[in-house]
């Protein structure tokens, strides 16, 4: 439309003001038709009609808000979001939308950021349950190296005093699943009929025992928690 505007102007020699004028009227019609086409659910007809209108002027800032609100909310495009919302407030500093604007561009990129990191896109309530999962991830890793880390508990008078490569075993929870050592049985060999993963020992080791500086010896008879 505006390229047939354009060349009206030259053939009829118009003013400038004049040429203005038709440029403007352009770019409202084109907004209009693409706010039409929004209504009736045909997003990327709009997006053509609103680039139609696009002329780098502060004209044109309606239709870069429009264009950028279709790419965020309708079709998922953070990318073209993100272009839409820098170019309104560059053309339109004072305008209406301006602090919108802003605020909906730092979303839009936080979750292109997201996209871009797990190859796919997700929202942004997506984006704080994965925050607060790993939150509570880093919790229970913090209360597993403290419990690893764990000062044994003083022996208990008249016992006997642990021999070499003996370890202090922890206290069995009720309830807890356990396994009773067999002759010939290593943590490896319990690790592997368990979690059919031999290299899955330390895992028994660490709920057994506290902290260590080898393997502790284990002996037939003897209880182990299986965690």
């Amino acid at each position: 439309m505006k390229l047939r505007v354009l060349r009206w102007c030259l053939l009829a020699a118009v003013t400038l003001s004049g040429c203005d004028r038709l440029l403007e009227k352009a770019t409202k019609d084109d907004v209009a038709a693409g706010d039409k086409k929004v209504a009736a659910g045909d997003f990327r007809g709009a997006v053509a009609d609103y680039e139609a209108a696009l002329d780098g002027t502060e004209k044109s800032a309606s239709a870069h808000w429009k264009l950028a609100l279709l790419y965020d909310d309708k079709l998922k495009v953070p990318r073209d979001a993100i272009h839409h919302f820098e170019r309104y407030v560059e053309v339109a500093p004072t305008g209406s939308h301006v602090k919108d604007a802003r605020a909906m561009l730092k979303k839009a990129e936080t979750r292109l950021a997201l996209a871009q990191g797990k190859g796919s896109f997700i929202t942004q309530e997506e984006a704080v349950r994965l925050k607060n999962s790993n939150l509570d991830l880093l919790k229970s890793l913090a209360a597993v190296r403290a419990q690893k880390n764990a000062t044994p508990p003083p022996a208990a008078p008249g016992s006997a005093p642990l021999k070499k490569g003996e370890a202090a075993q922890r206290p069995i929870p009720p309830g807890t699943r356990t396994h009773l050592v067999q002759p010939g049985e290593t943590m490896a060999s319990i690790a592997q009929k368990f979690y059919k993963n031999k290299g899955r020992w330390k895992d028994i080791q660490d709920a057994n025992f506290y902290s260590t500086g080898g393997t502790p010896k284990i002996k037939p008879g003897q209880t182990l928690i299986v965690p």
